[in-house]
């Protein structure tokens, strides 16, 4: 798997899929993942996809408590809290650069990308990175 960067893809239907990509954008119809367990590449249509997580590890820590709070100090990005159709929240920084005058048209934008990059609250939780497949997104909200 090289340097290829771990994910655990979470589809639309709740099968989990953890493995490896590399140089997903988010600009493409299809993200190729290798399996962690069998080293099988699959061709998964950015549509069935609910998010793809990008993690330090494939087990996580099953004792840690991810804050959902925003901290004062530097912010990365704009805040955001997703929640999801099937009614997982996310709270996070996007990482794209939205001026606050185009929050809405970057919101509408659905059509033209499957999805969008955010950085999770919690630095020091497993999550990296997240991106958030619009299709899969029931309700979003930014903050200044």
């Amino acid at each position: 798997m090289g340097d290829h960067e771990k994910v655990v893809a979470r589809f639309n239907d709740k099968r989990l899929l953890k493995g490896c990509v590399n140089g997903f954008t988010g600009d493409s119809a299809v993200v190729i993942i290798e399996e962690a367990a069998t080293g099988k590449e699959h061709a998964v249509p950015v549509e069935d996809l609910k998010a793809l997580f990008y993690v330090r590890t494939f087990e996580g820590s099953k004792d840690y408590q991810e804050k959902k709070v925003y901290r004062p100090g530097k912010k990365p990005g704009r805040k955001v809290f997703i929640k999801f159709r099937d009614g997982e929240k996310l709270v996070g920084f996007l990482e794209a650069d939205v001026a606050p005058d185009k929050v809405i048209s970057f919101l509408k934008s659905g059509g033209n990308k499957a999805g969008f990059f955010l950085r999770p609250v919690d630095a020091d939780c497993n999550n990296t990175r997240i991106f958030a497949a619009w299709n899969a997104i029931d309700d979003i909200t930014t903050l200044p």
